[in-house]
């Protein structure tokens, strides 16, 4: 049964096709909202919520990222609460949007020496933890957070994406 309804949007960028991105999106926010309900206990609205994924290129997330954060530059992802919500407790019914940029995944797939779909499921698992109110803004919350990717991804069958880095992502 799916707990979420995932929208996709391609904007900008050589994306894989809608139905591709959609299979991968469906298979790892559920597997993430799944962890987060049996594992962390975290309250789901009584309706189905909506999250939505928005896939573009480095030039348009850098508008995004210049007029939202202040930061005139590319980044891998963004995320949008619709609601502002804490961890733990219950979100409304649309969680909010996420943003991810094209060359800037595909670039520090490469740098990770990880593939595309692996960086990408990352960066997709980091963007839905942000609709939860978790955050990296310092060495707690980073501690916590990436904890929690890591344990997602690890049922996803993916390895930790912090092992042997010192750099956490950017805030």
């Amino acid at each position: 049964m799916a707990q979420l309804d995932v929208q996709i949007s391609i904007e900008e960028g050589n994306w894989p096709s809608e139905d591709a991105l959609h299979a991968l999106a469906d298979r790892v926010l559920e597997t993430a909202a799944t962890y987060l309900r049996e594992s962390e206990g975290q309250p789901f609205p009584k309706m189905i919520p909506e999250v939505s994924l928005v896939f573009t290129d480095d030039a348009s997330i850098q508008d995004i990222n210049a007029e939202w954060r202040g930061k005139d530059k590319p980044t891998n992802v963004l995320s949008f609460p619709a609601f502002p919500v804490k961890p733990g407790k219950v979100p409304g019914p649309m969680l909010g949007d996420i943003i991810i940029a094209r060359e800037t995944v595909e670039r520090e797939a490469v740098e990770l020496e990880k593939s595309f779909d692996d960086h990408l499921t990352h960066l997709m698992v980091h963007g839905f933890l942000h609709l939860f109110g978790y955050d990296h803004n310092n060495n707690a919350e980073a501690e916590i957070m990436e904890g929690l990717e890591t344990r997602i991804l690890a049922v996803l069958g993916l390895s930790d994406p912090y092992e042997g880095q010192d750099l956490k992502m950017e805030p």
